[in-house]
């Protein structure tokens, strides 16, 4: 299976090179070959690969930054993913594209199942959902997965950052009301993947088709997560730190968050039957690869 993955340097592009099984091939495509703000390039690149599947993967992802470059937002959550969804369509192959809790407003009590209404709080949640938006509308052959909390040894991300800033600071300040599902970057390729397979061996099965929610097992604040990075960190040998929970209040930031980012992963398991690991036991994976790799800790700014 030849599999092109947009985006080369994200959390989940290196990932799923990482974890690609030998009878899958994984083909990063970015610029300048593919250039979500150069809609053109993105057939002419994708054709030339001849792939099986498209993992739509790269995305504009400044959360705070898109408030003051919603033009540049837009441009590659909106018109790139149309690009990309016009050009599987084109080449009669099945799309993979990673969407996001950032749809939601994150005021329900309860986790949010794929059929909740979205109502994203800001342009990078906005931008996504136009994202999304223009991929079911531009090819039935979809599996749009949303995510969130992604982390991983790659690239820039919460647990990195916690992990430089704690050989650094005595005390770390980190948000407890906001709530959600830490992913590792690592699980959610394997999940990834598992859903490719299924879309290219069982071409005909409509309920594999649609959107889907994709998170790690489990449930935590950003400081519950800052205390057990930090707490594998301990059992690492690496560096420690008091965690001081504070409210989001306490916190300000361009964008809003929503207060509520847990996903039900419910039909994903009943229709793909993946389910990713807890996020505990994934967290402490990745900070033991980072700490046995020490440099790898600064690479987060």
């Amino acid at each position: 299976m030849r599999i092109a993955v947009t985006g080369r340097q994200g959390q989940l592009a290196m990932a799923l090179s990482e974890r690609a099984p030998h009878d899958m091939a994984i083909i990063p495509c970015g610029r300048p070959d593919l250039d979500l703000t150069q809609p053109e390039t993105v057939y002419r690149c994708l054709q030339a690969v001849a792939p099986d599947l498209v993992i739509s993967a790269a995305a504009y992802t400044g959360v705070d930054r898109a408030e003051s470059e919603p033009d540049l937002a837009y441009a590659v959550n909106r018109e790139g993913a149309a690009a990309v969804a016009q050009s599987v369509a084109a080449l009669g192959i099945p799309l993979i594209h990673i969407s996001t809790d950032y749809v939601f407003e994150g005021t329900k009590s309860e986790p949010y199942d794929e059929d909740d209404p979205p109502l994203p709080l800001g342009v990078y949640g906005a931008s996504k959902l136009a994202g999304e938006r223009v991929v079911r509308a531009t090819t039935a052959n979809h599996a749009i997965l949303r995510t969130a909390w992604v982390y991983s040894p790659f690239g820039r991300n919460f647990l990195k950052t916690m992990l430089r800033l704690a050989k650094d600071r005595p005390t770390l300040r980190v948000v407890c009301d906001q709530v959600g599902s830490p992913t590792s970057a690592l699980d959610l390729a394997d999940g990834v993947l598992a859903v490719a397979r299924n879309l290219l061996q069982r071409p005909r099965e409509e309920d594999l088709r649609g959107t889907f929610h994709m998170t790690g097992a489990g449930i935590a604040s950003w400081a519950d997560f800052a205390a057990e990075i930090v707490a594998a960190a301990g059992r690492h040998g690496g560096p420690g730190a008091a965690i001081e929970r504070i409210a989001s209040s306490d916190y300000p930031t361009a964008a809003h968050r929503p207060a509520n980012s847990i996903l039900s992963n419910a039909k994903l398991g009943r229709v793909h039957g993946v389910y990713l690991p807890d996020w505990h036991q994934s967290t402490n994976t990745v900070v033991r690869w980072l700490i046995a790799a020490d440099t790898l800790l600064e690479e987060d700014a």
